[in-house]
């Protein structure tokens, strides 16, 4: 008698009106077990699965996260991350920010199993570059959501409109039509994004 494989991927449609809620612990291990897809799990449980980017998309983000790598790269101040990485933030939620930096001493609070796994941090500074199918509501909410569990500095870039949203701590966002860059000021210290390959 032989036994059926029971580790066989299988791969699953979820229609967009069903909703699944996960724990943060079946989340890591959805994760683990699916590193080819892109996910997020609410404060309140329920899991997003997000396709790939297009690749003009995916090309662009990697040339902000390329710029903020250097800078980081030449002072040393803290830790960058790409879109692939996780962090589980206060309020429960499990997010990937497009880009991301936490300052060291921050970081070196974490232990290294944290560290390795979904750090529960919220990072001082996320950016989210919008796609063409992202839905602007909800990528605000999501930076609303970063800036409530202690994000300090937050960019959502619109291509599609040629805006920033620019979120701080208490502060009201505030917009930037069409900029050429833009400035990490106090929190990331002599930082300057150039837009120019952006847009």
């Amino acid at each position: 008698m032989t036994q059926a494989n029971l580790s066989q991927t299988l791969a699953v449609n979820i229609p967009s009106t069903l909703t699944l809620r996960v724990s943060h612990e079946q989340f890591i291990q959805l994760a683990l077990a699916n590193r080819d897809l892109q996910l997020e799990r609410t404060a309140t449980g329920e899991l997003i699965v997000m396709p790939p980017t297009g690749s003009d998309t995916g090309n662009r983000n990697l040339d902000i996260e390329g710029q903020l790598w250097l800078w980081n790269r030449q002072t040393k101040l803290g830790k960058t991350f790409n879109s692939s990485t996780g962090f589980h933030l206060p309020n429960g939620s499990d997010r990937s920010p497009d880009a991301a930096w936490i300052r060291q001493d921050r970081w070196d609070t974490l232990s290294l199993e944290q560290q390795e796994t979904f750090a529960p941090i919220c990072p001082d500074f996320v950016l989210e570059l919008r796609s063409k199918n992202d839905s602007l509501e909800k990528l605000c909410a999501k930076m609303r959501e970063y800036i409530d569990n202690g994000a300090r500095l937050g960019w959502l870039i619109d291509r599609k409109n040629k805006q920033v949203e620019v979120y701080r701590q208490n502060q009201d966002v505030e917009v930037l039509n069409n900029p050429v860059s833009l400035s990490g000021k106090d929190v990331l210290p002599g930082f300057v994004l150039d837009l120019i390959e952006v847009w």
